[in-house]
């Protein structure tokens, strides 16, 4: 199993806008330093917490100061993106990373956004499929392209002058095209299985309770059986809320206690989900009312803190739950103590991973 990154992020409302930029990436160049395989940011252009407005831009500071790890976008919302410009970005920017681009796409889940790019009332969900099908034709073609559906028109017929390279949008370096990841959040989605038979790759999200990550896997089976290929759970990523500390009562309470980065993300994510009816994902019986849903029960169950022995068993124990998986993306949080963040970071590649990885190698024996 191999270890990565993934922030939203979800940062104080009063914090400096320029030290929160600055902290998620340094965390991403940590990642790469500390040998992590890859790492995503989201991007939200209406949310004071999230406040990554472009993955795109993010990771692209970050092209020439990383050496190994491949970054992606965690995701581009298609849905508020010309695919002309989608296009062109992401092809600019798998060449910037030399191929460790992996592209990152979604409907996009924050209304706010939604409203401020004037889809809110539009299906955004056959807005995802019809940008991203554009793009993909872009890539596939040659100029002028002339590609037309009900939301966006593509063409450079009108102004082109190929002799001299006018009209021409450039490809990306990867072929056909970067990997796309897409980020699952539903139980028994039917969206990863959508995803699998185009030959795309699914993230679990970490805010999903295990019962219902678990539930992934038989459906990008299914959707890997319609595009007759082989499903390989190395290709499944799973995201976690995860803190280590040698100390166990000091992971506990910046895990759990009172100021916790850790409380506040849930305790963002829980307003956002009841408001919008999607607090399901934190109910392990779809019956429960709203209202009993506490947040301190969210947190224990989905935020895997403790010693490095402790976590490396959480995560063990997890695995044996939901199945197996190749990439388990470790979730960014806000740097409340800048340095017991990144020495849990670096306890997860230096003392949790290896413990897993020797349990995994033992029990396949």
């Amino acid at each position: 199993m191999e270890v990565g990154f993934f922030t939203m992020p979800i940062h104080p409302l009063d914090k400096d806008y320029r030290k929160t930029l600055a902290e998620d990436r340094e965390a991403f160049l940590l990642a790469d330093e500390i040998g992590f395989s890859e790492a995503y940011c989201g991007e939200h252009y209406t949310d004071a917490a999230e406040n990554i407005t472009s993955s795109t831009v993010f990771i692209a500071s970050l092209a020439a100061a990383t050496k190994n790890i491949r970054l992606g976008t965690g995701t581009v919302n298609l849905p508020n993106s010309h695919p002309a410009a989608v296009a062109g970005q992401i092809a600019m920017l798998d060449h910037m990373l030399d191929g460790r681009l992996n592209f990152g796409i979604s409907p996009g889940g924050l209304a706010s956004d939604a409203e401020v790019f004037g889809n809110l009332e539009k299906n955004r969900n056959e807005m995802f499929v019809e940008c991203i099908d554009m793009v993909l034709e872009i890539w596939k073609r040659d100029a002028p392209y002339s590609i037309k559906g009900k939301y966006w028109e593509v063409t450079t017929e009108k102004t082109q002058m190929t002799d001299i390279g006018q009209g021409i949008m450039p490809k990306p370096l990867q072929k056909p095209y970067p990997p796309i990841i897409c980020t699952v959040v539903a139980p028994y989605s039917k969206g990863i299985t959508a995803a699998a038979a185009r030959g795309w790759k699914p993230i679990s999200a970490n805010f999903l309770l295990p019962k219902w990550v678990k539930t992934h896997w038989p459906g990008y089976v299914e959707g890997c059986k319609q595009a007759n290929t082989e499903a390989n759970p190395m290709d499944w990523r799973i995201a976690k809320s995860i803190f280590v500390c040698e100390d166990r009562k000091k992971a506990e309470e910046y895990a759990l206690g009172n100021g916790s980065p850790y409380v506040f993300y849930y305790s963002q994510l829980l307003t956002k989900m009841l408001k919008h009816g999607r607090a399901n994902l934190f109910k392990e019986d779809q019956n429960m009312s709203d209202d009993a849903l506490k947040l301190e029960d969210i947190c224990k169950k989905l935020i895997l803190f403790g010693t490095p022995d402790e976590v490396a068993d959480k995560i063990l124990a997890f695995r044996e739950e939901v199945g197996e998986f190749g990439t388990l993306l470790y979730a960014g949080h806000d740097w409340k103590d800048v340095n017991l963040a990144k020495n849990s970071m670096k306890l997860m590649t230096e003392k949790v991973m290896p413990q897993i990885n020797s349990n995994i190698n033992i029990a396949a024996e």
